[in-house]
Protein backbone atom coordinates (compact mmCIF):
# COMPACT_ATOMS: atom_id res chain seq x y z
CA UNK A 1 0.00 0.00 0.00
CA UNK A 2 1.31 3.66 -0.57
CA UNK A 3 2.25 5.82 1.52
CA UNK A 4 -0.61 8.45 0.76
CA UNK A 5 -2.91 5.47 0.89
CA UNK A 6 -1.91 4.62 4.26
CA UNK A 7 -2.17 8.54 5.53
CA UNK A 8 -5.89 8.55 4.23
CA UNK A 9 -6.47 5.45 6.02
CA UNK A 10 -4.85 7.38 9.71
CA UNK A 11 -6.43 9.96 8.80
CA UNK A 12 -10.53 8.50 8.13
CA UNK A 13 -10.05 6.54 11.18
CA UNK A 14 -9.52 9.42 13.31
CA UNK A 15 -12.80 11.03 11.83
CA UNK A 16 -14.85 10.59 14.53
CA UNK A 17 -13.02 11.63 17.12
CA UNK A 18 -11.90 14.11 15.62
CA UNK A 19 -15.28 15.45 15.70
CA UNK A 20 -15.72 14.87 19.40
CA UNK A 21 -12.26 17.14 19.89
CA UNK A 22 -13.60 20.06 18.25
CA UNK A 23 -15.74 21.31 20.75
CA UNK A 24 -13.22 20.69 23.31
CA UNK A 25 -10.52 22.68 21.33
CA UNK A 26 -12.95 25.47 20.85
CA UNK A 27 -13.43 25.55 24.97
CA UNK A 28 -9.46 25.84 25.79
CA UNK A 29 -9.20 28.90 23.36
CA UNK A 30 -12.25 30.47 24.96
CA UNK A 31 -11.55 29.84 28.71
CA UNK A 32 -7.72 31.16 27.97
CA UNK A 33 -9.06 34.79 26.30
CA UNK A 34 -11.65 34.63 29.24
CA UNK A 35 -9.32 34.17 31.86
CA UNK A 36 -7.19 37.51 30.53
CA UNK A 37 -4.09 35.85 28.86
CA UNK A 38 -2.93 36.58 25.09
CA UNK A 39 -4.21 35.12 22.29
CA UNK A 40 -0.58 33.97 21.19
CA UNK A 41 -0.35 31.99 24.62
CA UNK A 42 -2.68 30.29 24.07
CA UNK A 43 -2.42 29.38 20.67
CA UNK A 44 1.53 28.57 20.88
CA UNK A 45 0.55 26.16 24.11
CA UNK A 46 -1.47 24.05 21.64
CA UNK A 47 1.11 23.77 18.55
CA UNK A 48 3.60 22.45 21.31
CA UNK A 49 2.01 21.00 24.41
CA UNK A 50 -1.25 19.42 22.23
CA UNK A 51 -2.66 17.51 25.07
CA UNK A 52 -5.94 18.60 25.76
CA UNK A 53 -6.25 17.45 29.49
CA UNK A 54 -2.73 18.90 30.50
CA UNK A 55 -3.58 22.62 28.78
CA UNK A 56 -7.02 22.62 30.60
CA UNK A 57 -4.85 21.80 34.10
CA UNK A 58 -1.66 24.10 33.43
CA UNK A 59 -3.87 26.82 32.62
CA UNK A 60 -5.78 26.58 35.67
CA UNK A 61 -2.28 26.30 37.66
CA UNK A 62 -1.49 29.57 36.07
CA UNK A 63 -4.25 31.35 36.68
CA UNK A 64 -3.90 30.68 40.30
CA UNK A 65 0.09 31.57 39.98
CA UNK A 66 1.46 28.34 40.76
CA UNK A 67 4.70 27.63 41.01
CA UNK A 68 6.27 26.38 37.16
CA UNK A 69 7.63 23.24 39.17
CA UNK A 70 4.32 22.50 40.15
CA UNK A 71 2.59 23.06 36.48
CA UNK A 72 5.32 20.68 35.34
CA UNK A 73 5.05 18.59 37.63
CA UNK A 74 1.18 17.99 37.81
CA UNK A 75 1.03 18.08 33.96
CA UNK A 76 3.50 15.12 33.64
CA UNK A 77 1.51 13.02 36.04
CA UNK A 78 -1.48 13.79 34.01
CA UNK A 79 -0.10 12.58 30.86
CA UNK A 80 1.28 9.24 32.78
CA UNK A 81 -1.31 7.52 31.09
CA UNK A 82 0.49 8.29 27.70
CA UNK A 83 3.34 5.71 28.78
CA UNK A 84 0.64 2.91 28.87
CA UNK A 85 0.05 3.88 25.11
CA UNK A 86 3.81 3.71 24.50
CA UNK A 87 4.31 0.29 26.04
CA UNK A 88 1.59 -0.81 23.71
CA UNK A 89 3.29 0.87 20.68
CA UNK A 90 7.01 0.10 20.93
CA UNK A 91 6.98 -3.26 19.34
CA UNK A 92 5.78 -1.80 16.32
CA UNK A 93 7.85 0.94 16.46
CA UNK A 94 11.22 -0.08 17.60
CA UNK A 95 12.74 -0.80 14.12
CA UNK A 96 11.92 2.81 13.07
CA UNK A 97 14.68 5.65 12.84
CA UNK A 98 14.62 7.91 15.91
CA UNK A 99 13.24 10.76 14.22
CA UNK A 100 10.10 8.39 13.49
CA UNK A 101 9.78 7.46 17.22
CA UNK A 102 10.13 11.33 18.22
CA UNK A 103 7.41 12.11 15.67
CA UNK A 104 6.11 9.44 17.03
CA UNK A 105 5.89 10.51 20.71
CA UNK A 106 5.00 13.77 20.15
CA UNK A 107 1.55 12.83 18.59
CA UNK A 108 0.72 9.90 20.94
CA UNK A 109 -2.57 11.38 22.04
CA UNK A 110 -5.77 9.10 23.48
CA UNK A 111 -7.45 9.25 20.00
CA UNK A 112 -4.86 8.80 17.40
CA UNK A 113 -3.77 5.50 19.76
CA UNK A 114 -7.40 4.77 19.29
CA UNK A 115 -7.73 5.51 16.17
CA UNK A 116 -4.64 3.81 14.87
CA UNK A 117 -3.93 0.68 17.59
CA UNK A 118 -7.18 -1.16 16.21
CA UNK A 119 -5.60 -1.25 12.55
CA UNK A 120 -2.78 -3.38 13.86
CA UNK A 121 -5.49 -6.28 14.90
CA UNK A 122 -7.15 -5.86 11.55
CA UNK A 123 -4.28 -6.34 9.76
CA UNK A 124 -4.88 -3.40 7.67
CA UNK A 125 -1.63 -2.23 8.54
CA UNK A 126 1.62 -3.73 10.02
CA UNK A 127 4.90 -2.65 11.75
CA UNK A 128 6.44 -2.22 8.09
CA UNK A 129 3.77 1.08 7.16
CA UNK A 130 1.69 1.30 9.90
CA UNK A 131 3.91 4.36 11.38
CA UNK A 132 2.74 6.43 8.07
CA UNK A 133 -0.97 5.70 8.59
CA UNK A 134 -0.16 7.17 12.64
CA UNK A 135 1.16 9.93 10.79
CA UNK A 136 -2.35 10.57 8.99
CA UNK A 137 -3.57 10.53 12.11
CA UNK A 138 -1.39 12.92 13.68
CA UNK A 139 -1.48 15.31 11.33
CA UNK A 140 -5.51 15.20 11.00
CA UNK A 141 -5.58 15.96 15.06
CA UNK A 142 -2.79 18.24 14.72
CA UNK A 143 -4.82 20.23 12.65
CA UNK A 144 -8.01 20.52 13.86
CA UNK A 145 -6.34 21.37 17.30
CA UNK A 146 -4.96 24.08 15.95
CA UNK A 147 -7.55 25.36 14.18
CA UNK A 148 -10.53 25.38 16.69
CA UNK A 149 -8.14 26.70 19.48
CA UNK A 150 -8.08 29.99 16.92
CA UNK A 151 -11.90 29.45 16.75
CA UNK A 152 -12.22 29.41 20.86
CA UNK A 153 -9.58 32.52 20.68
CA UNK A 154 -11.58 34.26 18.56
CA UNK A 155 -15.03 32.97 20.00
CA UNK A 156 -14.02 33.94 23.59
CA UNK A 157 -13.55 37.53 22.39
CA UNK A 158 -16.68 37.93 20.78
CA UNK A 159 -19.04 35.68 22.98
CA UNK A 160 -19.37 36.23 26.44
CA UNK A 161 -19.62 33.39 28.82
CA UNK A 162 -19.05 30.65 25.98
CA UNK A 163 -17.04 28.20 28.11
CA UNK A 164 -20.58 27.93 30.75
CA UNK A 165 -22.00 26.21 27.54
CA UNK A 166 -20.20 22.86 28.74
CA UNK A 167 -18.94 22.21 25.83
CA UNK A 168 -16.13 19.40 27.78
CA UNK A 169 -18.91 17.12 27.65
CA UNK A 170 -17.60 16.62 23.68
CA UNK A 171 -14.66 15.09 25.06
CA UNK A 172 -16.79 12.93 27.77
CA UNK A 173 -18.45 11.11 24.79
CA UNK A 174 -15.41 10.89 22.65
CA UNK A 175 -13.74 8.93 25.08
CA UNK A 176 -16.86 6.39 25.38
CA UNK A 177 -16.21 5.97 21.79
CA UNK A 178 -12.86 5.30 21.65
CA UNK A 179 -13.54 2.51 24.44
CA UNK A 180 -16.88 0.66 22.85
CA UNK A 181 -15.12 -1.16 20.53
CA UNK A 182 -13.04 -2.43 22.41
CA UNK A 183 -15.99 -3.80 24.83
CA UNK A 184 -17.75 -5.26 21.71
CA UNK A 185 -14.78 -7.77 21.14
CA UNK A 186 -15.19 -11.79 20.98
CA UNK A 187 -15.64 -13.07 24.25
CA UNK A 188 -13.40 -16.04 25.14
CA UNK A 189 -14.89 -17.85 28.12
CA UNK A 190 -17.68 -16.32 30.60
CA UNK A 191 -15.27 -13.81 31.31
CA UNK A 192 -14.48 -10.61 29.09
CA UNK A 193 -10.97 -8.83 30.61
CA UNK A 194 -12.15 -5.64 28.74
CA UNK A 195 -14.85 -5.64 30.79
CA UNK A 196 -13.11 -6.24 34.07
CA UNK A 197 -10.67 -3.49 33.07
CA UNK A 198 -13.62 -1.45 32.72
CA UNK A 199 -15.46 -2.06 35.86
CA UNK A 200 -12.24 -1.87 37.83
CA UNK A 201 -10.72 1.04 36.91
CA UNK A 202 -14.25 2.54 37.29
CA UNK A 203 -14.59 1.34 40.87
CA UNK A 204 -11.19 2.52 41.81
CA UNK A 205 -11.59 6.04 40.14
CA UNK A 206 -15.01 6.52 41.83
CA UNK A 207 -13.39 5.73 45.13
CA UNK A 208 -10.53 7.62 44.37
CA UNK A 209 -12.35 10.75 42.56
CA UNK A 210 -10.94 13.24 45.67
CA UNK A 211 -6.77 13.00 45.18
CA UNK A 212 -5.49 15.86 44.09
CA UNK A 213 -3.71 16.35 40.56
CA UNK A 214 -5.80 13.36 39.19
CA UNK A 215 -3.91 11.02 40.70
CA UNK A 216 -7.32 9.25 41.13
CA UNK A 217 -7.47 8.74 37.38
CA UNK A 218 -3.87 7.39 36.98
CA UNK A 219 -4.51 4.60 39.79
CA UNK A 220 -7.83 3.60 37.91
CA UNK A 221 -5.91 3.29 34.58
CA UNK A 222 -3.34 1.17 36.34
CA UNK A 223 -5.76 -0.97 38.38
CA UNK A 224 -7.50 -1.53 34.85
CA UNK A 225 -4.73 -2.50 33.18
CA UNK A 226 -3.49 -5.11 35.86
CA UNK A 227 -6.92 -6.47 36.57
CA UNK A 228 -7.58 -6.71 32.82
CA UNK A 229 -3.85 -8.61 32.22
CA UNK A 230 -4.86 -11.16 34.72
CA UNK A 231 -8.18 -11.72 33.79
CA UNK A 232 -6.38 -12.65 30.39
CA UNK A 233 -4.45 -15.03 31.72
CA UNK A 234 -7.12 -16.68 33.96
CA UNK A 235 -9.15 -17.17 30.81
CA UNK A 236 -6.39 -18.43 29.51
CA UNK A 237 -5.98 -21.29 31.08
CA UNK A 238 -9.16 -22.35 30.63
CA UNK A 239 -9.36 -22.48 26.57
CA UNK A 240 -7.49 -24.03 23.65
CA UNK A 241 -4.28 -22.28 23.09
CA UNK A 242 -4.77 -21.17 19.81
CA UNK A 243 -8.02 -19.00 21.18
CA UNK A 244 -5.27 -18.62 24.20
CA UNK A 245 -2.51 -16.97 22.38
CA UNK A 246 -5.32 -14.62 20.00
CA UNK A 247 -7.27 -13.37 23.26
CA UNK A 248 -3.64 -12.29 24.99
CA UNK A 249 -2.38 -10.71 21.59
CA UNK A 250 -5.69 -8.87 21.17
CA UNK A 251 -5.62 -7.89 24.32
CA UNK A 252 -1.87 -6.78 24.39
Amino acid sequence: MKQLELMKKGMTSSIPMIVGGVPFGILFGSLAMSNGLSSWFAIAMSSLVFAGSAQFVALGLILIDAPLWVIISTTFIVNLRHLLYAADMVKFIKHLPIKWRLLIGFGLIDESYAAVRPLYNDKQITTDNGHFAFLGSFLSFYLMWQLSTIVGVVAGELIPGMSAWGLEFAMVATFIGIITPYLQAKRVGFVTPYWAALISASIVSLILHDLPNNLGLLCAALVGVMVGYLVTLKVGKNVPNKETKALIKEGT
